[in-house]
């Protein structure tokens, strides 16, 4: 059957994830993690392209990306190169990279912000840090220190021309809590409410009034497990508990 073609952005603008061929690691160490963005600048500077986020996982990468040359040879050049180094590191040859990357077109002002908000709440989504200031692989920190590969100005000109107001603003959006589901790495099932109840009645919590009256210690742990569950949404743990969505967010085992 014949590849379909990917849809052109007609901005130029692409969310891509790059994933681990069967969903393998691609950053056994930060040595892994430096080097990726090593080569993601090198071609950047080659290509020209415009970056304005990125975030690197452990078995997949997001990137926020304005094409100058065609998206596909971009993401081609970053991907081998990586690909070349890490088989020599780790003495193995063949693929590392799913062989097609997903993409989706920023067709709007709004979607870009979400996006961008998306990737850099990567981290903290997966329960993996408490904060997206607490975790050292995204591009959040470029627009609050020096930026040395992200362009930031160009979505900080959305929040205000005043650049301290920009960053104050940018900040807010970019920690609110939300259910955005952009290019998920996974496929989703959702779960009923009733179904929800049965897996808190499952793990020990009998009713809402219980979760509620629990220690911070205790309601965290269970809100951690609840956001681990796939095709349970924040906005519905949000629902079904009465616990506020950044409450739910912070929550850690």
């Amino acid at each position: 059957m014949p590849r379909i073609a990917r849809k052109k952005s007609p901005n130029g603008i692409y969310h891509i994830m790059l994933r681990g061929i069967n969903r393998q690691t691609i950053f056994e160490d930060d040595q892994d993690r430096r080097k990726f963005l090593e080569v993601l600048k090198k071609y950047k500077e080659m290509s020209h392209f415009h970056l304005f986020s990125y975030c690197l996982m452990d078995n997949h990468i997001h990137l926020l990306i304005k094409e100058s040359d065609h998206i596909s040879n971009v993401i081609k050049r970053i991907s081998s190169s990586y690909v070349y180094w890490y088989n020599l590191k780790y003495d193995r040859c063949g693929h590392l990279f799913q062989e097609r990357f997903k993409s989706e077109n920023i067709d709007s002002m709004r979607y870009f912000l979400t996006v961008l908000r998306y990737i850099h709440q990567n981290p903290l989504k997966a329960g993996l840090s408490p904060t997206i200031f607490e975790s050292k692989w995204t591009s959040i920190h470029e627009y609050f220190y020096e930026a040395t590969i992200v362009d930031v100005d160009y979505p900080l000109q959305f929040f205000s021309s005043d650049r301290k107001q920009a960053l104050l603003l940018f900040k807010d959006y970019m920690e609110k809590p939300n259910d955005d589901q952009c290019l998920e790495d996974t496929v989703r099932i959702r779960l009923t409410d009733d179904e929800v109840k049965r897996y808190l009645f499952d793990i020990g919590v009998s009713n809402i009034n219980m979760l509620q009256q629990l220690d911070k210690e205790e309601r965290d742990s269970v809100l951690f497990k609840l956001k681990a569950v796939n095709g349970i949404s924040l906005r519905q743990i949000a629902r079904v508990t009465g616990i506020s969505k950044s409450v739910i967010q912070r929550a850690r085992e």
